[in-house]
């Protein structure tokens, strides 16, 4: 049983994972980013809905973004304490990577797909990697600012995550596929989680910190008067 926290988006998101089936899912969007209101209590609800103690937890996945700052200090905190207290093993999973697993549980993609999990970032810019069907390999994740010149390969193409839906008003060929997923959910660890698992990567829980991709900067808010 493992249990698999996501909190680098709007979605706030808990699933108890046992081999390679979701036992329960809780999950909520919210524009005001409810994590540090919810998380806590999806954990507790999760557990006591399978009738789990986490004791019989044999490891925490968590997301590690990149995403909101403040979504992902939260859960990354919360995942750590538990391993550390628990002592069981932590495994994370970048979004870009939950939300191909989320369309690749959703749908067949044809053998030439290059897939695009796009985060939001600001105005026209998203983070974002490509993930080659065909050969099983990804890009460098990146901030990316999308232009019409960009993703224009005859290949099909399929955008993903909230930072698709910009793409959709720069990209409107037949090779551009828009599928509905919009935010990485932690039932998308539902066969990722096991994989990490077996191939034994865990992360340094004292060390291990959320991929932000941008270093976060404070801004003094502007004076009212």
């Amino acid at each position: 049983m493992i249990l698999a926290l996501e909190t680098s988006t709007k979605n706030c998101s808990v699933a108890l994972i046992e081999g390679e089936e979701i036992s329960v899912l809780k999950e909520a969007q919210s524009d005001q980013y409810i994590h540090s209101e919810k998380l806590h209590l999806f954990i507790e609800e999760a557990l006591a809905e399978a009738q789990v103690k986490p004791k019989d937890l044999r490891a925490i996945a968590v997301g590690a973004g990149p995403g909101s700052y403040t979504g992902l200090r939260i859960g990354v905190a919360s995942a750590k304490a538990l391993a550390y207290s628990l002592g069981i093993p932590l495994l994370s999973a970048k979004g870009s990577e939950l939300l191909l697993e989320g369309l690749l549980m959703q749908m067949d993609l044809p053998s030439e797909a290059l897939v695009h999990p796009m985060i939001d970032a600001r105005r026209m810019e998203v983070y974002t990697a490509t993930f080659d069907l065909g050969t099983g390999l990804w890009t460098d994740l990146k901030a990316e600012i999308l232009s019409e010149e960009a993703y224009q390969s005859q290949r099909p193409h399929y955008f993903i995550g909230d930072g698709a839906v910009k793409a959709k008003q720069v990209y409107q060929s037949q090779q551009h596929n828009f599928p509905d997923l919009i935010y990485p959910s932690a039932g998308h660890f539902k066969h990722l989680a096991a994989r990490l698992m077996r191939e034994k990567r865990f992360e340094d829980v004292a060390y291990f910190e959320p991929f932000y991709l941008k270093e976060f900067v404070a801004h003094r808010p502007k004076s009212l008067f």
